[in-house]
């Protein structure tokens, strides 16, 4: 078991008696990503108007490095960084082909800032989405990759479902039999809770996530791998995407070919410094994601292992703990979740729900101390 929370003093102390367990909603950042914040304002104040030839060079060059060797990319230059995934939804969305309705494979298990996006776009007739059911996720590789065959223009899945916390594999298959769609990854609750390898899917697929989750960096710094040469031009463009680009001889739009063809216009550079400290952390420490995980996975047992009495039942769970194949939370399927979660957080006990099924996440700022007693406040409860 890992005890990490000397490194988490500022957020563990900043409300004493509160049990956070939402790792998987907002993480909370270690001390280091505050010496970070600190340093983007100083930059900012030192350099001015220069600031941004450190934030797009060495820092987001440091990120970048760090994002591309956790995921096992052979070239960090395909990473793009953006506020939130919701502008790589609009722009990869707007790098459809044109003349009738974009045809998107997806399943019903998708985050909002996809969900919510094409259901939209859906209502105009804009584009034509499939949806294969995210459960049983066993087979749901299998499924998607079936449907696959018939020819879509994007298929968008998620590797971690964020409502049930059921991990995919075989990612491959579905690649492979996409065909000539462009496939993106939504690695949200994956990226620093798993061990990801893109290594055999670097040149094919795109990946998306962010630092509000398990990379313990806070909003505004999110990331998109852009595969080599798919998706060249992204309607939805802002000026930062013409760094590096070569002049079209066509007089069009030129972008540059990297991850960067991708990118937005100004933002709030200290996102990129919090992802950079808490990366370059995780590294220092000799901290690694598959410790993480088994931290993460230990803590659950702990938990389930302590439910008599508390009016939880093991057999709620969304993916029991039988099921290797799973993420850094347990979501219990709940007809009163809102209650739970109210309940739970009068006791001081952070967690959330998404419509009926309650989350519990677990990380490497809590040891077992923290689950005892989240158990024993949950009996008084009962």
């Amino acid at each position: 078991m890992l005890d990490l929370r000397a490194h988490f003093s500022r957020f563990l102390t900043a409300e004493p008696g509160r049990l956070h367990f939402a790792a998987h909603s907002h993480h909370p950042w270690p001390d280091v990503t505050r010496e970070a914040q600190l340093r983007a304002w100083d930059d900012a104040a030192r350099l001015h108007d220069s600031k941004w030839e450190k934030v797009l060079g060495p820092v987001a060059g440091r990120a970048a490095a760090a994002v591309a060797a956790q995921l096992r990319l052979p070239d960090p230059s395909t990473i793009a960084f953006a506020p939130n995934t919701h502008e790589f939804v609009r722009r990869i969305l707007s790098a459809m082909p044109l003349g009738r309705p974009p045809r998107v494979l997806t399943t019903d298990g998708e985050f909002h800032s996809f969900a919510r996006q094409t259901a939209r776009l859906e209502e105009e007739g804009l584009i034509a989405v499939t949806r294969i059911p995210s459960e049983p996720g066993g087979d749901c590789v299998e499924r998607l990759a079936e449907a696959a065959r018939a020819g879509f223009d994007l298929v968008w899945v998620s590797e971690v479902f964020f409502h049930s916390g059921y991990a995919l594999t075989g990612l491959e298959a579905l690649a492979e039999a996409a065909g000539e769609a462009a496939m993106v990854i939504d690695g949200y609750h994956a990226f620093m809770a798993r061990p990801v390898d893109l290594s055999l899917m670097a040149d094919r697929v795109f990946y998306t996530a962010g630092g509000y989750k398990y990379a313990m960096a806070g909003e505004g710094c999110c990331f998109l791998h852009c595969p080599p040469g798919w998706l060249p031009r992204p309607r939805d463009t802002g000026w930062y995407a013409a760094f590096g680009a070569l002049s079209a001889s066509d007089g069009r739009v030129g972008y540059a070919e990297d991850g960067r063809r991708f990118l937005g216009a100004t933002f709030d550079p200290s996102g990129l410094y919090r992802l950079d400290a808490a990366l370059r952390w995780v590294e220092e420490t000799g901290l690694t994601v598959a410790a993480i995980h088994a931290h993460a996975h230990a803590l659950q047992e702990r938990f389930v292992a302590g439910l008599e009495g508390t009016g939880l039942n093991p057999a709620s769970l969304a993916v029991p703990l039988s099921e290797p194949r799973r993420g850094n939370f347990l979501a219990f399927d709940l007809d009163d979740a809102g209650e739970w979660q109210a309940r739970l957080e009068a006791a001081r006990i952070t967690t959330d729900r998404r419509g009926r099924r309650l989350r519990f996440g677990f990380g490497p700022y809590q040891t077992a101390d923290e689950v005892d007693e989240a158990l024993a406040r949950i009996r008084t409860l009962a």
